[in-house]
């Protein structure tokens, strides 16, 4: 059985890969894979977890690069909201390719919604329609970044993250032969 302390390590090592891969020069910067480790994480261990995981990606890469500003506070808490919702999203649903894009749409598209429109008009006096129209760009491509993403790396992740899991036996099994740890 897994300990906790490997539960944190692997979501620490989560949380460094996203770091390492949004420090990449020359990247775009809605080519990112936190929503992509947020989702298989919401399936996995729940919405706290997957909210943790995040705000503290967007907090510590912000804290990195020296970019924290107020703007932080609701890019993190976004991100916290959609993984929490990945969790609900994926609390009957099977952790399937297909789910994972498809939660990867939704949640790409609340995200935009709510730091793209809001951040320009609420911190830097841009007006709402200079926000809509320079974020339809943007979120084209955020789309599809996190659709490849989620359907090429989320079901690897989840795997990771479950493997071990399926590997023991069932409580009933425990219960019928003792001798079975």
């Amino acid at each position: 059985m897994r300990t906790n302390t490997q539960n944190h390590f692997r979501f620490f090592v989560a949380l460094m890969a996203c770091l390492l891969v949004r420090l990449m020069p020359f990247r775009a910067p809605n080519i990112e894979p936190i929503m992509t480790t947020a989702m298989p994480f919401g399936k996995a261990y729940g919405a706290l977890t997957a909210g943790l995981f995040g705000f503290l990606s967007v907090i510590i890469y912000d804290s990195v690069t020296g970019t924290l500003g107020t703007w932080t506070l609701l890019t993190s808490t976004s991100y916290a909201l959609v993984g929490a919702a990945s969790a609900l999203y994926f609390r009957n649903g099977q952790a399937t390719r297909m789910n994972f894009v498809r939660f990867a749409v939704l949640g790409t598209l609340f995200f935009d919604a709510t730091t793209g429109l809001l951040t320009g008009p609420l911190f830097f006096d841009q007006p709402f329609m200079a926000a809509l129209v320079g974020q339809i760009p943007f979120t084209a491509l955020h789309l599809l970044g996190n659709i490849v993403f989620a359907a090429v790396l989320s079901p690897g992740i989840y795997h990771i993250l479950v493997r071990k899991r399926q590997e023991q036996p069932s409580p009933l099994i425990k219960k019928l032969n003792p001798k079975i740890i």
